[in-house]
């Protein structure tokens, strides 16, 4: 495989994957050693109470681009990405769900799709979502409800596999969501109203073998739907 990129950050926030991650972060850096000159890996532990951290660390011990970020606590996703977003250090920011839900290698889908468009974030949306028709019921009145506040139009707004430059943390407002899911949601917002390009892709998903997702949680949907209102009645 051809080196196509100079630089990518590439961080997978990551509660209680120790079924998962050393397998993730392998498949990435397979494919990073194949594209990219300069890169590294970041796994945001976000608290886990699992061997998580452990397995992390010692890939980190193993191969120094290879970084671990602990959070003390499970502070949520949204604060998740911001660990990653803002302690990436190369130009070009991508991340996945740490579940093994993505195949990692379709970043050079995302790289191409940069080149060809000119675009400051590429955005994926699934081919078929391997999730329960309630989970993708419950994200499709989310997504209306987004259409409908701010205005913006993309297939799916949430999917867990984007690829961003680096001026696009720099320049918009800093992130605010934490706790909730509204992460993506206020990612995107700030970005199209700083002026930035926004594209989108099909990925992949697999079904989650192992593990269980966290963002159906009862404090995660209250927590969201506040944090959308605070931005809506900031930006009106």
């Amino acid at each position: 495989m051809a080196k196509i990129i100079d630089e990518l950050s590439v961080f997978f926030p990551t509660y209680n994957e120790e079924t998962s991650i050393k397998n993730t972060v392998g498949a990435a850096k397979k494919v990073f050693l194949g594209i990219a000159d300069r890169w590294e890996i970041i796994v945001v532990n976000d608290g886990s109470n699992d061997r998580t951290g452990e397995i992390a660390g010692k890939l980190s011990e193993k191969d120094k681009r290879i970084r671990v970020i602990n959070h003390a606590s499970n502070r949520g996703y949204g604060a998740a990405l911001k660990s990653g977003f803002y302690n990436s250090q190369y130009s070009w920011i991508a991340f996945t769900d740490s579940d093994g839900q993505f195949d990692f290698s379709e970043i050079t889908n995302f790289i191409e799709k940069q080149r060809n468009t000119g675009a400051d974030l590429v955005i994926g949306f699934y081919k078929k979502r391997k999730v329960s028709t309630y989970k993708i019921l419950t994200s499709r009145l989310w997504e209306l409800l987004v259409s409908v506040l701010f205005g913006l139009k993309v297939k799916d707004i949430d999917c867990g596999f984007k690829f961003i430059s680096k001026e696009v943390i720099k320049t918009i407002p800093r992130l605010e969501s934490e706790r909730g899911a509204f992460i993506s949601s206020e990612l995107l917002i700030k970005a199209r109203k700083s002026g930035f390009k926004i594209v989108e892709i099909p990925v992949t998903h697999y079904p989650r073998t192992k593990g269980a997702g966290t963002g159906r949680k009862l404090n995660v949907i209250i927590k969201s739907f506040v944090d959308l209102l605070k931005l809506w009645k900031k930006l009106r």
